[in-house]
């Protein structure tokens, strides 16, 4: 039987080829200086709602890459609770989406402070508040142990799985974490970048909890790059790649694993992720600036507040054609006075409508 990584006789001496990383290492960099730059030039309310944006997308794609699906509303409003980000509409939100924020939250606004087993501790007891995984009671505030047998990632039917990888022995985490933590808190000749994606396995290959070894070397990897930009501002999503790529991701990870302590193909993998994830924040970016400047433009026109709220909505995440009915429901009016807001619009230049006729009417925002 083959070795696993992490019994191989040098582990973890992980080497790679930078004449192979080179090229796409050199594109990470650039559009992360481009996009950086970008972001400075920014007013404070464009930049709050590009991290808000940027850190819901994070927080709900890291969870539905492990099969969790959270209310983008209660994610949203959980982050700008935290953050002190006044926006309208928020919602409650529950202790589990509660939990992975602050989680997030931590990694990449106290990026400057050592990760340590505490921390570590607290993120994962964050993620399950209430000791459960699913149906499955499982250990939180603590390493796992051995009394569930060998911790293993296993797909396929009863009687029938398929082991797609095996970690260290219970026995051996902590010394293999207290090497983790001593590497990643140190100063090591590595680019910063590369090093937040050796984080990012190198963890993940210990896998010292029972649940949520996935989340938090997601996390972990993020605070790495937080520490690499000098700033917990986060502008891009790297959880929203591996979502987008998630069968890749783990086929790329169960090879890693179960290869040699060359890490070059992992490495790849990881920077084109991030290259794509700065890619959408380019576009998400336009998006912004098209915001402001449609504000801009009707800075001196005369809106209520309903008016107001459908106009962001639109300008968000607002799915489907706008018709007065949605109007009446989102805004909490009544249809007639939908109608007159709507006309009003229409009349200022705001919105133009979108074929039909009477109350099935559809209704674009004019950029």
């Amino acid at each position: 039987m083959s070795l696993y990584i992490h019994q191989r006789k040098n582990w973890p001496q992980f080497s790679w080829d930078e004449a192979e990383l080179s090229t796409v290492l050199g594109e990470v960099r650039y559009i992360q200086g481009k996009i950086a730059g970008r972001m400075e030039a920014f007013g404070f309310s464009s930049k709050s709602e590009t991290i808000l944006k940027t850190l819901t997308e994070d927080v709900m794609k890291s969870s539905e890459i492990e099969g969790e699906v959270l209310g983008r509303e209660e994610v949203r409003s959980s982050i700008a609770r935290r953050l002190g980000i006044e926006i309208a509409g928020l919602v409650p939100s529950d202790r589990n989406v509660d939990g992975v924020v602050e989680m997030t939250l931590d990694a990449t606004q106290n990026y400057k402070n050592e990760l340590t087993k505490d921390r570590l501790l607290g993120w994962q007891s964050s993620l399950f508040p209430s000791g459960r995984s699913g149906m499955y009671q499982i250990l939180t505030g603590k390493w796992r142990d051995n009394e569930k047998g060998p911790m293993q990632v296993v797909s396929g039917p009863l009687g029938r799985e398929t082991v797609h990888f095996e970690a260290p022995d219970a026995t051996r985490i902590e010394d293999e974490m207290e090497q983790f933590l001593s590497w990643f808190n140190s100063s090591v000749n590595i680019d910063p970048v590369i090093k937040s994606g050796i984080a990012h396995l190198w963890f993940v290959t210990i896998h010292p909890f029972d649940d949520g070894n996935g989340r938090i070397a997601r996390a972990i990897a993020d605070m790495q790059l937080a520490r690499t930009e000098g700033s917990g501002e986060r502008y891009y999503s790297m959880s929203s790649q591996i979502r987008k790529r998630r069968n890749e991701y783990y086929t790329i990870l169960e090879k890693t694993q179960k290869g040699n302590l060359d890490i070059t193909p992992w490495l790849q993998w990881f920077l084109s992720c991030m290259r794509d994830a700065l890619h959408v924040t380019e576009e998400t970016l336009n998006v912004v600036l098209q915001r402001v400047a449609f504000w801009d433009k009707y800075a001196g026109t005369s809106l209520n507040e309903r008016q107001r709220l459908m106009i962001k909505k639109m300008q968000e995440d607002f799915f489907g054609k706008l018709t007065s009915s949605k109007w009446a429901k989102i805004a909490k009016c009544s249809q007639d006075t939908a109608g007159r807001d709507i006309s009003d619009l229409i009349a200022k230049g705001l919105l133009a409508k979108d074929g039909g006729g009477g109350r099935s009417s559809g209704y674009l925002l004019v950029w």
